[in-house]
């Protein structure tokens, strides 16, 4: 299967503000959609997470777009909204200790985020998808596919308004391997951020 993985437009909100699930505006998506469009097949189907930043843009991509909550950013509970520089640094110290383990008060940690985005991937059919998401979530799931450790796919560069495309076995899953966390066949990284 192709997933075809985009990042929403740049969120029109001040620089150094948590905004995880925060439903914030962003940018006008129709030049994102306008340059992003040739570079997905004909009649791709398009899911994007619910919040405005995303939807707006999947919506330009296509007309019958649809949304899954399974494609929502990491929810940052109680940071949500606030300047970093403003939440608790032991907090934060305890999040850089265990970036994967570690849920914001009130939120969610990067393991339940990957556990939600990979659940969502498995649940789709087809030769091909195009998911109109967060960074966390297309962190999480290049992770997952391609077997990265949480310090290399938490740090993955991600654009706004950029496409990546992974190429993923969803038939062939090895129950062991995903009971261990890792997908029974590794995906393949086509391109990232263009």
């Amino acid at each position: 299967m192709q997933l075809f993985l985009i990042r929403h437009p740049r969120p029109l909100l001040a620089a150094g503000v948590c905004y995880g699930q925060l439903d914030v505006e962003a940018e006008d998506p129709q030049p994102i959609a306008g340059r992003l469009r040739p570079l997905l097949p004909a009649d791709t189907p398009v899911i994007a997470s619910p919040l405005r930043r995303t939807r707006c843009l999947a919506e330009a991509l296509h007309p019958r777009a649809r949304c899954d909550r399974r494609l929502l950013e990491i929810d940052f509970g109680d940071w949500e909204g606030q300047p970093w520089d403003q939440i608790d640094r032991r907090l934060l110290d305890a999040w850089a200790a265990d970036v994967l383990h570690f849920a914001p008060p009130g939120g969610e940690s990067a393991a339940t985020l990957q556990t939600r985005v990979v659940d969502c991937v498995r649940s789709l059919r087809g030769d091909r998808v195009a998911l109109v998401t967060h960074a966390g979530a297309i962190r999480a799931l290049l992770g997952y596919w391609l077997q990265l450790p949480i310090g290399d796919w938490s740090q993955l560069p991600l654009a706004f308004g950029s496409i990546t495309l992974l190429e993923i076995d969803a038939t062939g899953e090895d129950q062991p391997r995903q009971r261990q966390g890792q997908p029974g066949t590794p995906g393949v990284l086509r391109y990232l951020n263009r």
